[in-house]
């Protein structure tokens, strides 16, 4: 049984090694936004570095479950009555265009196949009936799905939300580091930075999402890990899901690949308190839910080659942290995608670059540090 991701193993981004004499900005995590972040600023002339105590994108963004949806963690109409209406507006129209560059930039990583937010029972079936009539309201692109029948029975309706994607994550980060490179970006893999104080820069961009914990204690109040856990099967036989699927708040998700290989992952909430932590190890509890499910959905157990675990930001309202970090002249932060990275991480990645480079946005406003992090 392999505990490496599989997208790592099918896919580990690699950079040709290159070093400056001098760094302005250094970014700490080369993930989907450190890369970003890296990319942005280099192709403005900046000398930016980024860090990572392990390869490019082995942390969680090459350790998800290769979805590529728009919005964010917040159903869209909790996310009007949450932020306002013109500010959940702009988000999701945002990260629309964030899947349109995530497309361009992924190439054959990126598959344009919708996804389906399906209702586990009744009442979830209430919520995003409500869910679907705001994006209707607001002109957003959906459908919506009563016949569900390559699923199992109790499945109450669903949402197509047609312009979500499938990524392969690890090579998504491939050639978003890949571009940072091409700019003049420097990358120094396997360099834990246990103190900001290490770090010799102007600036400093934290890019860790839920990892990274100890460099910033006011980030630690705010920035809470969570563990998301994830199998992938050998390759099936039938073709059983054209895109991704997920239910029960987005507790459970699944999708199949080209290649019939069915990628599961979720059901943390079976085991809540124990996987809010930044422990990357899988737990008998989890995979078991997800083998039980995994049976309830194909019929049968088939041949799982992969297990593997890995950790998230969660903040107190769904939103991520962007920009400075309050008391701490010259440090940022881009982080706290509440499981929404693939997509959001890209969006953040660049929109903290932007404001390093004094452009001022709208949504830095609705992602500010300040709202959460208390400077002591």
């Amino acid at each position: 049984m392999e505990t490496q991701p599989f997208w790592l193993e099918e896919s580990r981004p690699v950079v040709a090694a290159r070093d400056l004499d001098r760094v302005e900005i250094a970014v700490i995590g080369a993930g989907i936004t450190g890369c970003a972040c890296a990319g942005v600023l280099a192709r403005a002339g900046k000398r930016v570095r980024v860090y990572d105590a392990r390869g490019i994108g082995e942390g969680a963004s090459g350790r998800n479950g290769g979805f590529a949806l728009r919005g964010a963690a917040a159903r869209y109409d909790v996310a009007r009555e949450t932020y306002g209406v013109d500010a959940a507006r702009e988000l999701w129209q945002r990260t629309e265009h964030a899947l349109d560059r995530l497309e361009a930039i992924a190439g054959d990583a990126f598959r344009r196949t919708g996804s389906l937010r399906l209702a586990a029972d009744v009442e979830e079936r209430v919520e995003i009936q409500g869910e679907y009539e705001t994006l209707r309201e607001d002109g957003f692109a959906v459908e919506w799905r009563e016949d569900l029948a390559h699923l199992r029975s109790d499945f109450r309706g669903a949402i197509f939300h047609p312009r979500d994607g499938a990524v392969q994550p690890a090579a998504f980060v491939q050639h978003l580091a890949d571009l940072a490179v091409e700019a003049g970006a420097a990358f120094a893999e396997h360099r834990p930075i246990q103190s900001l104080e290490e770090v010799e820069a102007e600036q400093i961009v934290i890019a860790t999402d839920g990892s990274g914990r100890g460099l910033l204690p006011e980030l630690d109040e705010a920035l809470w890990p969570a563990r998301g856990q994830v199998l992938a099967t050998a390759p099936v036989a039938d073709r059983l899901f054209e895109c991704p699927h997920y239910a029960r708040h987005g507790f459970d998700y699944w999708q199949q690949l080209r290649n019939g290989r069915i990628v599961l992952g979720g059901f943390r909430d079976f085991s809540i308190l124990t996987e809010m932590t930044d422990d990357e190890m899988t737990t008998e509890p989890i995979q078991e839910a997800l083998d039980v499910f995994l049976v309830e959905l194909l019929g049968q157990m088939p041949e799982v080659t992969h297990r593997w675990a890995g950790i998230f930001g969660l903040t107190q309202d769904l939103l991520p942290l962007v920009g400075p970090v309050p008391g701490h002249d010259g440090v940022w932060v881009a982080a706290g995608y509440s499981g929404h990275g693939n997509v959001l991480g890209l969006l953040c990645g660049e929109l903290v670059a932007d404001a390093l480079l004094g452009h001022d946005e709208s949504l830095l406003q609705l992602f500010s540090p300040a709202r959460l992090v208390q400077h002591v």
